[in-house]
């Protein structure tokens, strides 16, 4: 029996501890703009057991947290030192968040960590190359992180680092090659890292879900581009548009409920991609 209360509420995981481990339960709710917008039915389901398949697609890239999973939406993980820093990798120019680097590029911003960025690009056009914005990990608001930042971050040494930035590229290289197969465009990701008692560096917390990832269509993507539409996505993307043009998701008190036929198509959307990636069905 675990305890009534979590050890720690996350924005979308609930964290128990039990000692030599821990219980990650992940929960139905959806967060964006640094804050919960709404809560779609079975979604915690598909992230638990979409990071599963995945931790045991990559473990030969990294080796990861995972132990058990009691239950569809709960699983049992190593205990580990959390490295300070969130990876993130990006393939293409998108983005609605005040972080992303499309708004970035949109204000006149061209250098993005190790990369400095060309004029004359374009929403949801490929980028020049796989990009990397690493980015303080905080339970309010996420910060980019400059390289001079980055070396000077307590709790990573730049061993560590190197080691973190290498399995970052390949989970992503691997990641994009498997999306492809299915029909799927991997845009970005994010990734965090921890570190166990026998001084292993872990992939931790999620792997390529669509919380933590952007999903386009194939088919679809070079007609939608030509004619000026947003991609065909599986993500969470179309949500955080529809609060973009209803309210100020980063100032409102108060956000307007997400629409009900909204929180359903999403719900539809994140079981698809579950089936695209795994051929498995979803156990709710």
């Amino acid at each position: 029996m675990i305890q009534a209360a979590p050890t720690y509420r996350g924005k979308v995981r609930d964290t128990y501890d039990l000692g030599d481990r821990l219980l990650l339960v992940t929960t139905d709710r959806v967060s964006a703009f640094d804050r919960h917008i709404a809560t779609i039915p079975h979604k915690g389901a598909v992230l638990n057991q979409l990071s599963a398949w995945w931790f045991e697609q990559t473990k030969d890239i990294v080796d990861n947290h995972f132990l058990a999973m009691p239950k569809p939406n709960s699983m049992e993980v190593k205990k580990c030192r959390v490295f300070p820093v969130e990876v993130v990798m990006r393939g293409y120019m998108t983005g609605t968040t005040n972080t992303s680097v499309w708004t970035l590029y949109q204000q006149g911003e061209r250098r993005f960590f190790e990369t400095t960025l060309p004029d004359g690009l374009h929403k949801n056009m490929p980028l020049p190359h796989t990009m990397m914005t690493p980015s303080t990990k905080s339970d309010e608001h996420d910060e980019p992180l400059t390289v001079e930042q980055l070396d000077n971050l307590p709790g990573l040494t730049l061993e560590q680092w190197m080691r973190i930035r290498e399995k970052a590229f390949a989970l992503f290289a691997y990641g994009q090659e498997v999306a492809r197969q299915k029909g799927l465009i991997l845009v970005d990701t994010k990734y965090e890292f921890g570190l166990d008692d026998e001084g292993n560096i872990l992939l931790i917390d999620e792997c390529h879900t669509p919380d933590s990832s952007r999903y386009w269509l194939v088919d679809s993507y070079q007609e939608r581009i030509a004619q000026g539409k947003e991609p065909e996505n599986f993500d969470k993307e179309f949500l955080r548009l529809w609060f973009r043009q209803n309210c100020d998701p980063y100032h409102d008190e108060v956000l307007p409920e997400a629409p009900a036929e909204l929180v359903q198509q999403l719900s539809t959307r994140y079981q698809d991609i579950f089936q695209r990636l795994t051929g498995h069905a979803l156990v709710k």
